[in-house]
């Protein structure tokens, strides 16, 4: 496995600064956002090759490389004209991730929620929200068909996808190698045991292991509120363990953390992945 971390963590004037942080923090690869490029998250226009030169070469000169390009928008917001838009700015995420070979683009299936495609809302359980979900990512899948740029989704509580029997209902509506898996266990569960959460994640991993390209390190407290990794209740060297046994060989990378956490963070990592 790989260690790795949301490139957004770091702050900084241009990507060279913001992965030579990542590096001297301990990590070796990371999840790029364009923002760290001083662009938009998702822009509008085609990345210039200035900018795309620059990230290619912060990476080079880091050491870090770069293992996934976020592209969430909200796939199923309630007004299509705000969908299509979305779906034209990941186009041009997905040219960007092609240009930088970075294999995959993170995605977020949404939420009905108008305001923010992380909250949760009622109407996400409902067929038409299944509906539309599938329709917006078979649009994605056109696009990362041609750019031969792999989409990862993430079960998570506040979308349509929130467990692991979801992603495979998703996979097999699908039907494309294309839609990845990204396992963060912390978004398989809200509140739960110890013991109810390792059972989660076990069950997750099992199940979804030959489709998982990138898992992500994040933690729950008792109360249900996220956690710094090693600071609530997910076992992670159970889940670790786990992905090993699984033949999983990819990247695990951490956010939800800070700055001066990160070093801490991949001093626990490190020490798991590399037992």
């Amino acid at each position: 496995m790989q260690l790795g971390i949301f490139s957004k963590t770091f702050s900084g004037a241009g990507p060279a600064e913001v992965l030579a942080k990542a590096r001297a923090a301990g990590y070796e690869c990371a999840q790029f956002n364009l923002t760290c490029a001083g662009l938009p998250a998702m822009p509008d226009k085609p990345v210039g090759a200035a900018d795309l030169a620059a990230i290619r070469d912060a990476s080079a000169s880091s050491g870090v490389a770069l293992v996934a390009l976020s592209g969430t928008y909200n796939m199923i917001h309630p007004d299509p004209a705000v969908r299509a838009d979305g779906l034209k700015r990941l186009g041009v995420v997905i040219e960007a991730a092609r240009a930088l070979s970075i294999p995959l683009v993170t995605l977020c299936t949404g939420s009905r929620d108008a305001n923010d495609m992380w909250h949760h809302h009622p109407d996400n359980a409902t067929p038409e929200a299944w509906s539309d979900m599938i329709t917006e990512l078979g649009k994605a899948v056109e696009l990362a068909d041609a750019a031969g740029v792999d989409l990862g989704i993430e079960p998570e509580q506040a979308n349509p996808v929130i467990s692991a029997d979801h992603a495979l209902r998703m996979i097999s509506d699908l039907g494309s190698k294309r839609i990845r898996i990204i396992l963060d266990p912390a978004n398989l569960f809200e509140m739960a045991t110890p013991d109810e959460a390792r059972r989660i994640v076990a069950d997750a991993v099992d199940k979804l292991a030959d489709r998982v390209s990138m898992a992500h390190g994040k933690d729950r407290a008792a109360d249900g509120s996220f956690a710094t990794v090693g600071k609530g209740i997910v076992d992670f060297p159970d889940f670790i363990a786990r992905l090993r046994a699984a033949g999983f060989d990819g990247p695990l990378v951490t956010h939800g953390l800070s700055a001066q956490e990160a070093p801490g963070v991949a001093a626990f990592l490190a020490r798991l992945i590399r037992s």
